[in-house]
């Protein structure tokens, strides 16, 4: 179960989604420790490895499922122990199925459980023997930490669904015993009050569009832009790409001569900043001159209007930008983690900005006004 505990890891400037739960790897000792799962199918078990690979750690007991009475463990920088009448929740095959949950859950595709709950609702529609088999099959491929949690219910936990699989006559997994009648029309009640509970509960408000980018991300790759174009691609997406812009009636060379003009508040370094050879010169010229007071919580701001001027001051630029769809815009600055994403090392804010002035462009082709 991924609960909230997301995480990610960066592959080819892409966010992977990932999630995290304790582990024991035995190297030796065995150490407590973090077992990192993504939604590509990879897992980092001191390594990231495939999930067939992961199986072979799990085989091999790298990853441990079996924990021997008085052997050492550790958790880094934390404690160290023996342990002593040790009782371990899982087996390689549990964990495995678990793991595999995660990565369904992590892609949004439906997990043993829901794959379970959908051949239950076959079989109430067809009560066929056949389809109670089917039934019966997806909920033992349940990891059975996880059968109690299959219908959310923490009283009756997965009984009705473990009466219902079995049938009149069969047993049930746990505690071992025959269904009767009564605990089968128990459960077939059951699940028809689920039935209407889940129809009549009010329907949630619909989203609004994808939480994730439909179009693939767009790496924004460091360059130094020294001319315009006709045909600048995305490089004119870059601060330093030379679009002059106006603010408060003085022309910039571009977003990046603009953004360190603005930073300080010395006449004479801010027109030597204007004036300066290169986008790399100008930030030069800035860095040995004296910082406006509050410019490090200001400066988002500042680079939000001087790429909101950009954009507007230049259409042929602005389609550019809109042409991007709705891709995550991953952005590198080489000076700073602040201003670029870097590997996953940084913030990436010019690229979240990038971002917000493309959809403000696409408010303003819709004629929303806010």
């Amino acid at each position: 179960m991924i609960g909230n505990r997301i995480t990610y890891r960066m592959a080819d400037g892409i966010r992977v989604p990932g999630t995290w739960r304790h582990a024991f790897i035995r190297n030796g000792d065995y150490f407590l420790t973090d077992l990192f799962i993504y939604a590509d199918g990879l897992v980092n078990c001191w390594g990231l490895v495939t999930l067939e690979e992961f199986e072979e750690k799990l085989r091999s007991g790298w990853v441990a499922t079996e924990l021997p009475d008085g052997a050492r463990a550790s958790g880094h920088e934390l404690a160290a122990w023996k342990f002593s009448e040790p009782r371990s929740w899982h087996t390689p095959e549990l964990l495995l199925a678990e793991v595999r949950d995660t990565i369904d859950q992590l892609n949004g595709r439906p997990d043993s459980t829901e794959r379970c709950l959908t051949a239950v609702d076959a079989f109430l529609a067809d009560r066929t023997e056949e389809k109670r088999a089917v039934a019966r099959a997806a909920y033992l491929a349940i990891p059975e930490t996880q059968r109690h949690y299959a219908l959310g219910d923490m009283d009756r936990k997965d009984w009705p669904l473990q009466a219902l699989v079995a049938g009149p006559g069969g047993r049930m997994e746990w505690p071992d015993e025959a269904v009767t009648q009564e605990m089968y029309d128990d459960a077939v009640a059951y699940f028809e009050d689920r039935a209407k509970w889940i129809a009549e509960r009010p329907s949630r408000v619909p989203a609004d569009g994808p939480a994730t980018p439909v179009a693939p991300a767009i790496h924004l790759y460091q360059s130094y832009p020294l001319k315009q174009s006709d045909d600048p691609g995305r490089q004119a997406l870059r601060d330093g790409y030379p679009a002059p812009i106006d603010v408060d009636g003085v022309t910039y060379p571009s977003v990046a001569y603009a953004y360190w003009a603005l930073s300080t508040d010395d006449p004479e370094a801010r027109a030597a900043i204007t004036a300066a050879d290169s986008a790399y010169a100008a930030q030069q010229l800035a860095a040995g001159a004296r910082r406006r007071d509050g410019w490090e919580q200001a400066r988002t701001s500042v680079m939000t209007g001087l790429l909101r001027a950009k954009y507007t001051q230049h259409p042929p630029l602005a389609e550019i930008l809109l042409a991007t769809d709705d891709a995550t815009l991953v952005y590198d600055h080489m000076d700073s983690d602040f201003w670029g994403d870097n590997g996953g090392r940084g913030r990436n804010w010019i690229g979240r900005l990038l971002e917000l002035i493309r959809s403000e462009l696409h408010a303003g082709r819709a004629g929303i006004r806010v």
